[in-house]
């Protein structure tokens, strides 16, 4: 048996949390029912839900008061108030409650609200009457009034035998959780307790596993062998070995003691300075990478080849595309990636003729036989539209940015973030579409909308879902993409689907309901967000990201492993130490030359 605490937090400030993080419900895990853990980097893992009005735009919400109750058929409900966007009363849901349950208490199902009283719910609680079996609901309104009602069916909630009752005493909470505003606990089982510490918690290496002794012919042979990594949550990796090998003749028969250290590439962050958006590529045996240029406010893109990806870190930067190299290409050269499509290798990135307002997605093609890193051997951008050639939405209006393209069971797909701003702003959205792959500039299919800015983490400061990128994992599909301003704010999460979905049909997808990476991610890097996938020759994969170094930092480029985690969901916030121990990196084994 554990318990679950389950809490809200102060807001900070609008830099560090805000009321859109803070009013959400946030878990930690005990023991003992007195010394808690915070889970998921001390960050909220159900937040609120804006609503749409007629127009398309959002009106955030948050949440508060949130109470955790066992259901009677197992799993978990929540009852909660939802607030405005600060916090405040919300207008649209007058005396209203809001339900959700869950079986993992990692994914939460929204089961709508229940109209509890005439004027708004202050305070609210549930339990499970397990003698009587029926759900008893208490809430306080905004008269310090407090009733009580009990329902039987969490599937179909009605109220009944509502009365007055004596406000609700509370057992008081103190934990030593930064900033937690407790709300409630409940017994969980230690099976329940322990797929949430492997969800929640960043995974760290406990183990390295290889053979004590290997016969080999070559050194080829025992370069090939990889050492097993542990972690925390049961997953693994495999992991390559430095050998110390001035003592071996592997042309003579023999047996040898050797030491090695498990490899593990270093990327201190920053690994680039004002360099946002980063994205690394191969091409013909070699990485490259780009981003968006923000030390010079974007007028242009560099490139950088290396024979390796941690050779990119200091390798040459070589200039393709400026300003002033294509007529109607001006500034705002934003968010370029690296794609090949049907063996073409192209770029694609966002530009403008000049203002803000006409920002619009183009695709840069390499000339066939041309030089990733001359400016000569790439075509002038291409603005991308649709299928028969008019523009995806009215330049000077909308504009259209960080457009990803990917193949996923045989056919092309492009994904990218558009923005309304006049008559009215709508904040970004996500958009899907099929695309042409022998004219990548061209879509298929009429643009569907994959996602809005709907959580409170995503419309944190604006209303934004940009960045998007693809990594396939088995027989499932990830889009990570990236939500709220460009600030301290600025995080990823991720969508999936699984093979043989339509993905032009929104309902296929699964949208998670928390942010995987954050500014409480990993220490001292702030406004996480763009990240971009690769893959290197050991078939590690790799993932590209830019950070700000301290609050107030300029946009900055980093690198990081992406490991697995129980679900194959991939984790973006293992840092190099928690990847490998320092304490397991020496290794010891026998060697036998045959």
């Amino acid at each position: 048996m554990a318990y679950l605490l389950n809490y809200s937090r102060y807001p900070v400030s609008s830099k560090l949390y805000d009321p859109r993080l803070a009013y959400s419900m946030h878990l930690a895990l005990s023991e003992d029912g007195k010394t808690f853990e915070a889970l998921n980097h001390n960050s909220g893992v159900l937040f609120g839900l804006a609503t749409e009005n007629e127009d398309g735009s959002l009106n955030p919400k948050c949440l508060k008061s949130t109470c955790l109750f066992a259901l009677k058929e197992g799993g978990y409900g929540v009852v909660c108030i939802r607030t405005a966007a600060e916090g405040e009363p919300d207008e649209q849901s007058i005396g209203k409650v809001l339900f959700y349950t869950t079986k993992d208490l990692v994914v939460y199902e929204n089961k709508g609200f229940v109209q509890a009283d005439d004027i708004h719910v202050m305070k609210v609680r549930c339990i499970l009457d397990e003698a009587k079996g029926v759900y008893v609901l208490t809430w306080m309104n905004g008269y310090a009034e407090w009733k009580q009602a009990s329902f039987a069916d969490i599937e179909n909630i009605v109220l009944s035998d509502v009365t007055v009752c004596a406000p609700l005493k509370e057992e008081e909470l103190a934990v030593d959780i930064p900033g937690a505003v407790p709300e409630n606990v409940i017994e969980i089982t230690a099976e329940e307790a322990d797929y949430l510490r492997k969800k929640l918690l960043t995974p760290s290496n406990v183990a390295m596993e290889l053979p004590k002794e290997v016969t080999v012919s070559s050194k080829e042979e025992l370069l090939a062998l990889r050492a097993t990594a542990r972690y925390s949550d049961g997953t693994t990796a495999k992991k390559r070995i430095d050998w110390e090998l001035s003592d071996v003749d592997f042309t003579i028969p023999g047996i040898y003691e050797i030491s090695g250290t498990i490899h593990q590439d270093h990327y201190e962050f920053p690994v680039a300075f004002d360099r946002a958006d980063p994205c690394i590529g191969k091409w013909n045996g070699k990485y490259y990478f780009i981003a968006t240029n923000d030390a010079d406010f974007n007028h242009t893109l560099y490139i950088r080849e290396a024979d390796s990806i941690p050779e990119l870190v200091n390798a040459k930067e070589h200039l393709i595309l400026d300003s002033t190299t294509h007529e109607g290409i001006g500034g705002l050269l934003w968010a370029p990636e690296f794609h090949i499509v049907e063996d073409k290798m192209y770029i694609f990135h966002a530009a403008t003729p000049g203002p803000f307002f006409e920002e619009e997605s183009h695709v840069l093609k390499l000339k066939d036989g041309g030089d990733m890193t001359k400016k000569e051997d790439w075509e002038r951008p291409i603005r991308v539209v649709k299928a028969d050639g008019s523009n995806i939405c009215e330049m000077g209006k909308e504009i259209t940015l960080d457009m990803t393209c990917f193949e996923w069971e045989g056919s092309y797909y492009a994904i990218w973030s558009q923005r309304q701003f006049l008559p009215k702003d709508l904040g970004a959205w996500l958009y899907i579409a099929k695309l042409n792959p022998k004219e990548p500039w061209k879509l298929l299919t009429e643009p569907v909308v994959l996602s809005k800015p709907d959580y409170s983490w995503a419309n944190n400061h604006t209303f934004v879902d940009e960045g998007p990128f693809s990594l396939v994992v088995g027989d499932k599909l990830y889009i990570t993409y990236s939500s709220a301003a460009v600030d301290s704010s600025y995080v990823v999460n991720y969508m999936s689907i699984e093979a043989g979905k339509d993905l032009l049909t929104p309902a296929n997808w699964f949208k998670n309901p928390y942010p995987v990476f954050t500014s409480r991610s990993v220490e001292g890097e702030f406004g996480t967000g763009h990240n971009a996938y690769v893959e290197d020759e050991y078939g590690d994969i790799w993932n590209t990201y830019h950070a700000r170094p301290g609050v107030d930092g300029v946009r900055s480029s980093g690198i990081r492993r992406v490991h697995f985690d129980i679900d194959g969901v991939p984790r973006l916030d293992m840092t190099e130490e928690l990847d490998v121990n320092p304490l397991l990196r020496d290794v010891k084994m026998t060697l036998i030359v045959k």
